[in-house]
């Protein structure tokens, strides 16, 4: 939400041309040689504050014939181009309007009506930019390159006049002084539990040459409601030359960046190589330390620029910018997704549709810990004028739905970007030069209004450790979606605490194994609902060893009521025990089924042995074989929660849940 213009695609007419292109309409020999004057000044002289063209001086030249010759309607459309060059656009509408009064239909009237256009847009001019695009839409000699944009310009002026009446609720607040200085901060990015914050700052360095600046991450943690004072990132991360654009895995272990060569094209840091002038970088945290980055492996980073990049809450799919400058040395930038392989390293990117991808600039790309919503900024889609930011949806075939645009006052006039929504989907993060921070760019958040939230995502957190010792263990957990099968979260718990955290969005039935070498498989399963204020699902992971004599709970393994014929989400589980199995082929076990005490005694005892033996079953057709497995039914028999406990229990609902605790399938080792 800087404040810096832009403006559609403009082909500039007088800037550079031979005069004996054009019969001028002036007589005035002294008002044409200073027209002519203007026309090579941005080529032929150096301006001295930007050392670039010289478009001031082009400007000087350009008004002083105008002073000569009032009507000399070309060196208005002269002056005009100039001041776009400088983005002066109040100055240049000026112009051309003054071409426009002077000579409604001189023979480039009609793409001056598009010009005018596409600035008063730029400036929030809606009424006058509607007006003029209308006029040059109508106009028989309008140029057909310009069609498609114009059409935008008319689309996005009637958006913006709408949008204006309807606003959003949208009352931004600075996040505080543990976060925000005086210099510029931007590019926030949040652990899924909402407790810490990465972000770019950009700091004087007297040590970089040429620009004595430079981009480093600082970290701030949440205590309470407050942000503490923020921190730099290790020196190995953290180096002369820019780091941007940072995306923090959900757990906080893991940090995806940009990071650029200096102008003689070499990178700082161990290890920090790259294959174009900017690349994606990675470095992963164990225990308290950070690895050196290294360039991300596999097909992501080309010989163009790679940046921006948004990692998904399972860490199993990147978003990222990819800029690409064409023949005509035109640079563009799109939104690209690339997939992470078995063998860590990740796949060549892919464009996102067209209908996400325009020919204008794409850029700030945003994944939300939902995994199916999709925030970015883009310059050509229809909006305010400018960046505006997007909000894009992927369906349940993975199609990706049109984009909208978030609307009256989040969007304005200037460019915005760098947008970041927190797990639960309610809150808002950006950077803003806005009156009231503490300087330059300061981030900001906002309740993001009901309509342009995603899905509530709670963080699913806890510790695995040894069921004896209490010992931490970094167990390797997966969670599956019960209903779809599909595998939502891979990840490994931290190798010095045996902590992890994970985002999962609400509402859904999840399974859960978690293994580790030398223990039995845990499995569990659970159904993810929110209550208010709910923010986090906890759950503590024992493991086994495997010299245990301790059952061993299937906790996916499903039956129908007072069937025994196994659902198909078993399958899910009993897969992977199978795959446990044959990875260690001198385990011998007996399967074990249990009951809860409600019904008949004779007939528990057979329903729980004939649904051990329909997992015995399942086993031996998978591959296992039938004598390393023996199976037996306990009934009711062995319940984990005596009738007694659960007669205790203040509710219906935890009376069931303790009786479902007793109904269960098991397995233990056969010495």
């Amino acid at each position: 939400m800087s404040k810096i213009y832009f403006v559609a695609i403009l082909t500039f007419l007088f800037i550079g041309c031979a005069q004996s292109q054009f019969p001028y309409s002036s007589k005035d020999k002294k008002a044409v040689k200073l027209f002519e004057k203007a026309q090579k000044a941005p080529r032929e002289s150096v301006d001295p504050e930007t050392q670039g063209p010289n478009f001031k001086e082009g400007i000087t030249l350009a008004e002083k014939a105008i002073e000569e010759d009032p009507t000399f309607w070309e060196a208005h459309l002269l002056a005009a181009e100039l001041y776009e060059r400088i983005l002066k656009y109040k100055e240049a509408i000026s112009h051309y309007e003054a071409a426009l009064r002077i000579n409604p239909n001189h023979s480039m009237s009609g793409n001056t009506y598009y010009y005018v256009a596409a600035l008063q847009l730029a400036l929030g001019r809606y009424d006058d930019a509607l007006r003029n695009i209308q006029i040059f839409l109508h106009n028989r000699d309008a140029n057909e390159n310009f069609l498609s944009d114009a059409q935008k310009i008319q689309e996005s002026a009637i958006f913006a006049k709408n949008a204006l009446k309807n606003p959003k609720s949208f009352e931004p607040k600075n996040i505080g002084p543990g976060v925000n200085t005086a210099l510029p901060e931007y590019f926030p990015t949040l652990t899924v539990d909402g407790k810490t914050m990465l972000f770019t700052r950009r700091i004087p360095d007297s040590r970089v040459k040429h620009y004595g600046e430079q981009e480093d991450f600082y970290v701030s943690n949440k205590s309470k409601d407050k942000w503490d004072e923020a921190f730099s990132m290790p020196m190995n991360v953290n180096t002369l030359n820019n780091e941007g654009a940072p995306t923090i895995a959900a757990d906080g272990k893991t940090l995806i960046f940009v990071g650029c060569s200096d102008e003689s094209g070499s990178y700082y840091g161990e290890n920090r190589t790259g294959k174009g002038s900017c690349d994606l970088f990675i470095t992963r945290k164990i225990g308290t330390k950070w690895t050196n980055p290294i360039n991300l492996p596999g097909e992501v980073n080309t010989s163009n620029w790679e940046t921006q990049p948004s990692l998904s809450a399972d860490g199993k799919t990147l978003y990222f910018i990819r800029g690409i400058r064409n023949k005509s040395g035109k640079q563009n930038a799109d939104i690209y997704v690339s997939n992470l392989r078995e063998d860590g390293t990740w796949g060549p990117g892919q464009r996102l549709p067209n209908i996400i991808n325009t020919l204008a600039m794409e850029e700030s790309v945003h994944i939300h810990p939902d995994g199916r919503t999709l925030y970015f900024a883009s310059r050509g889609h229809v909006g305010m004028g400018g960046s505006d930011l997007y909000v894009t949806r992927m369906d349940e075939n993975g199609n990706w739905s049109e984009p909208e645009n978030l609307g009256y006052p989040i969007n304005t006039i200037y460019d915005e970007n760098s947008l970041m929504v927190n797990a639960t989907g309610d809150i808002a993060y950006f950077a803003s030069d806005r009156d009231g921070g503490f300087g330059n760019l300061d981030i900001y958040y906002f309740d993001l209004p009901q309509e342009l939230r995603p899905v509530t995502t709670l963080y699913f957190d806890g510790l695995v450790f040894d069921s004896k010792t209490k010992k931490a263990l970094p167990g390797f957990f997966e969670l599956t979606d019960l209903n779809s099968g599909e595998t939502v979260i891979i990840s490994e718990a931290d190798k010095i605490d045996g902590s992890f955290v994970v985002p999962l969005p609400i509402e859904k039935d999840y399974a859960i194994q978690v293994t580790y070498p030398g223990y039995f498989p845990y499995s569990l399963n659970f159904n993810l609902k929110v209550t208010e204020g709910q923010k986090s699902f906890h759950i503590d992971i024992p493991l086994n060893p495997e010299t245990s004599s301790d059952e061993n709970v299937l906790a996916n393994v499903f039956f129908d009521l007072n069937k025994s014929t196994l659902r198909p989400e078993s399958k899910v589980e009993l897969n992977k025990f199978a795959n446990y199995l044959k990875s260690n082929p001198k385990i011998i076990i007996e399967l074990g089924g249990h009951t809860d005490s409600r019904g008949n005694k004779e007939d528990n005892l057979k329903l729980s042995s004939d649904r051990a033996k329909s997992v015995y079953d399942y086993l031996v057709s998978v591959g296992i074989q039938a004598t390393r497995i023996t199976f037996k039914g306990y009934g009711s028999t062995q319940p984990i929660i005596s009738d007694e406990e659960i007669a205790k229990k203040s509710t219906q609902q935890e009376k069931e849940a303790a009786h479902q605790k007793n109904r269960r399938t098991v397995y233990k080792i056969i010495p």
